[in-house]
């Protein structure tokens, strides 16, 4: 009896572990779902990236529907996202960015902000400036309270500070009228 103990547990975990794998095989990982859906956007107190002494906590997303984009100009897929985001914002959508930098984390170098203000103010003026303001993210807190894996990501918030929605990955057309559109009109309808 203890021989064939001795074969079923490591057999049981093996079968474990193969299962487990072959799930990650087929999840998508754009499908992630935010444990703060429905929730209300945390609480911050952040500075606005091109002044330094403006700050914003988390009222600033109350009265409208706002798209939260996470994003950096490090980002190649951030780079990509930005027209269309801009198209958005040319059609009324109310779009603010949260905006950290990796070379402001030791791990990776240190950069003065005005050297990030500056480097933004190019990336935008080359592709087009969608927000109506950005958040600067200096130590990534609110990115880590909101769950962010990565750059970019998009939150929808209703007019009551709620997060609706969220997606990891670049918002484009397919995306946009797939996912977003049915919950934004939704939102601003009401």
């Amino acid at each position: 009896m203890k021989k064939i103990a001795l074969y079923l547990i490591p057999l049981g975990l093996f079968l474990g572990l193969i299962i487990f794998l072959y799930q990650g095989l087929f999840s998508n990982p754009r499908e992630h779902q935010s444990s703060l859906l429905e929730q209300p956007m945390p609480e911050f107190v952040l500075p606005d990236l091109m002044n330094i002494e403006q700050t914003y906590n988390e009222d600033v997303f109350l009265g409208k529907v706002t798209l939260l984009n996470v994003w950096g100009v490090w980002c190649i897929t951030c780079a990509i996202e930005l027209p269309y985001l801009k198209q958005l914002q040319g059609e009324g959508k109310h779009i603010v960015g949260l905006y950290f930098d990796q070379d402001m984390d030791p791990d990776f170098g240190i950069k003065t902000v005005a050297r990030v203000q500056q480097e933004v103010t190019d990336k935008l003026s080359q592709l087009g400036n969608p927000y109506a303001f950005n958040i600067f993210d200096v130590k990534r807190d609110l990115s880590m309270d909101l769950g962010v894996t990565g750059a970019p990501e998009t939150y929808l918030i209703d007019q009551q500070g709620k997060i609706r929605l969220h997606h990891i990955g670049d918002i484009n057309p397919r995306v946009w009228k797939n996912k977003f559109a049915p919950v934004y009109d939704l939102l601003v309808a009401q």
